[in-house]
Parts: C-alpha cells; structure tokens; sequence
C-alpha cells in the first residue's frame, strides 16, 4: 500500500491531522512526503503499526501516549500513561512564576506533583539562576520527569514524596503546583481521553469531595516552606478560583489572587506571605 492509500485507511475514524500524525511517525516521512510522494509505498512493519495506532485512536487512546512524547512551550517532552499530558493552560503558572523570579539572582524554586516535568524543567531552563527542585509521589513519573530533564539538559533535583515531606526543614522563594484538582466522580473524567490518563494525577480520590484536598494540603504546608515574602502559586479548576483565593486568605497569605488563561478561564491563584 501507498502513503496515501494508508491514510485514506483513517478517514472517517479519527481526526486527518492525528492520522497524519501517526503516519509520519509510523513511517518517518514529513508533511511534504506526504504532500508530493503519496504514491510511497509503505513498508509492512510501518502499516502493522499505523493500524495498531489507528485503532487505538479510534478508541480514545490520546495521540501523545501513542506517540510517546508531545511538545510544551516549543519543547518536545516525552510522555507515558504515568504522566499526564502536557496542556497549554498550565503555560499560564509558568508565566506567573517567572514574573515573580525576575530580578532575582538565586532564588530557589520547588514544582510539586511535576508530572512530566514541564513546569520544573521550564522554569530550569528559562531562569538558569534559579535553584529547582521537583517532588512527585509516583516512581513512574519521576523517571518520566528525570529523562526529559537529562534530554532538554535541565538541572533539576527530584525528590519521590507526598507533597513537601520530602523536603522537611527547606524553605523556598517559590512554590508552584499542578495538583490534582478533579473531583472524584465528576464525569469530566470519563471524557477527551482522560480515562487514559493517570488518576492520581486528576483528582484527590476522595469520595463526595470538592476536588480541593490537595490544593488545602499544598496551602496549609506551604507557610513553613516558603522564605520571609515567598509565593505560592498552584493551577486548579475552573470554578475553584474563589475558594482557592479564601484558602490562602486564611493562611495567611497576602495579595491573594487568581488569574485567567488564554480562553478567560479561572486557572491560576496564588499569594505571598
């Protein structure tokens, strides 16, 4: 079979762009290829495993895991089923957090939860002055993180923990997190391939709750963390701004805020003590 008789396999069943995509990968050839050489013949090893990609996309599959890696911030992260997939939103606590590193000349920064790593090994790398340090309680996603740190050439120190346990006694000119914030339940989960995704990177896995309890835990231990004047900022839920914003009023901290992502949704909160 040709490249494009191959692709014509995809239509109808998933999206042209994830069947192009997948054929790429799955052959090595480029957009032109495809383009101005449909006419290519596709070796069996390369259609075996574009058929195998194609019939799990078709069933919901996400294209990075099939793939396995996905680009963030113009940075291709290599990812697994024991991280989640990068989203652009999150570039919105990335921001925040650089605008509170600036002018500084060695603060230091921990990224709990760090997934993949996207948010420690971009601040590593666009703020080579700061001092980071990532926490994550799966092994898995630590050797996610560790891996695109050693590739992108990030220097960052990971720790395996729940939260700041591993880093008793330290303190921190920034905080910043991705927590999980789904509510257990909420039937998001079951939608846009989050089923593939790990559930203890989406929700607090607490039965009748709100979705909050890992963001009450980061605030509640972020005071004896953070240096004299440090921030907190986290990422949460779309309808979490306002009690996000009471949480840290109540511990304390000052100038409380949440700011908006791209599409003007409630996306990022934080403060300082």
């Amino acid at each position: 079979m040709t490249l494009g008789e191959v692709l014509a396999l995809a239509r109808g069943r998933i999206d042209r762009l994830d069947a192009r995509l997948l054929l790429q990968y799955a052959t090595g050839c480029s957009h032109a290829d495809l383009l101005a050489r449909p006419e290519t013949p596709v070796i069996p090893p390369a259609f075996a495993q574009f058929a195998d990609w194609l019939a799990r996309r078709a069933a919901g599959e996400p294209l990075a895991y099939l793939v396995g890696e996905t680009e963030f911030r113009g940075r291709v992260f290599q990812v697994s089923p024991a991280v989640l997939i990068p989203r652009p939103e999150t570039e919105v606590l990335i921001e925040l957090a650089l605008a509170r590193l600036a002018g500084q000349a060695a603060p230091s920064v921990v990224d709990l939860g760090t997934g993949s790593g996207i948010v420690a090994i971009s601040l590593a790398l666009e703020y080579p002055a700061a001092s980071v340090v990532a926490v994550d309680l799966s092994p898995g996603a630590l050797a996610v993180a560790r891996n695109n740190a050693g590739r992108l050439g990030a220097k960052v120190d990971f720790h395996e923990g729940d939260w700041l346990a591993p880093l008793a006694g330290r303190r921190f000119d920034l905080i910043v997190s991705n927590p999980p914030y789904i509510a257990e339940g909420d039937p998001h989960l079951a939608l846009n391939g989050l089923p593939h995704e790990p559930r203890l990177a989406l929700t607090d896995q607490q039965s009748g709750g709100n979705g909050l309890a890992c963001i009450q835990r980061i605030v509640g231990d972020a005071a004896t963390h953070l240096t004299p004047g440090g921030w907190l900022l986290f990422e949460h839920g779309y309808d979490q701004g306002e009690a996000s914003r009471n949480l840290l009023a109540a511990a304390g901290f000052k100038d409380v805020f949440t700011h908006p992502d791209l599409a003007g949704i409630a996306r990022v909160s934080g403060g300082h003590l």
